[in-house]
């Protein structure tokens, strides 16, 4: 299972840029969940990195992602998230018993909007085991007691069921479609777009609902 990472996509909405929430202003501390550790990419994960997500079945649902995926990419990739190139809330997501790799998550601020848009991936031996929803529901319940944010958008592609279940289990509601570039497609692809507010994200917090 696994959604568009950091992809471009539409939002609504608009609020003064003094009041936006802007990449620089997001961090990347230590997250950790009952399986799982979220932590900032390092050179060690190059290699993981590199074999998990040269496969088509993941590359094709990730917008950015290329294909084949060397582990010159994989470096390049860890540069670009230590440089503050891609924002600062870009985690590797691990194995909480082993810190095995298995795959990656972020938020980044949005163009327009007191937003943020959420994405991962997960490599293919990992779907389907409720890790994605797991790292999911951890990054997002972060990015609304950390920053000050009205909603939280997420974007998947139209035939990826599985990444729509993790953000309708997430309390995700559908808001739309559109068309969004795939780089190992080398073309367009049909997405759909959700989003969560904050007050559905409290309502689901407070019921305990939310996973």
């Amino acid at each position: 299972m696994e959604c568009q990472l950091l992809m471009e996509g539409q939002s609504l909405g608009g609020l003064p840029s003094e009041k936006r929430l802007l990449p620089q202003d997001l961090s990347t501390p230590l997250l950790v969940s009952e399986r799982l550790v979220l932590r900032a990419p390092a050179a060690t994960d190059t290699n993981a990195i590199a074999h998990l997500a040269n496969n088509i079945n993941v590359a094709s649902k990730v917008s950015r992602m290329p294909h084949p995926y060397t582990e010159k990419d994989a470096e390049a990739f860890v540069a670009r998230v230590a440089s503050g190139a891609m924002g600062k809330c870009v985690y590797a997501i691990t194995r909480n018993e082993t810190r095995d790799f298995i795959g990656c998550c972020g938020l980044q601020a949005q163009e327009e909007g007191n937003g943020l848009e959420i994405g991962y991936w997960l490599g293919e031996p990992y779907w389907n085991k409720g890790f994605a929803t797991e790292a999911a529901q951890t990054l997002i319940d972060f990015g609304f007691r950390h920053f000050d944010i009205d909603f939280i958008d997420g974007r998947v592609r139209v035939m990826n069921i599985g990444s729509r279940r993790v953000l309708q289990k997430c309390g995700f509601q559908f808001q739309g479609t559109g068309m969004s570039p795939s780089l190992a497609l080398g073309g367009t692809v049909a997405v759909e777009w959700f989003r969560l507010d904050r007050k559905t994200w409290g309502s689901l917090r407070a019921w305990g609902g939310a996973r």
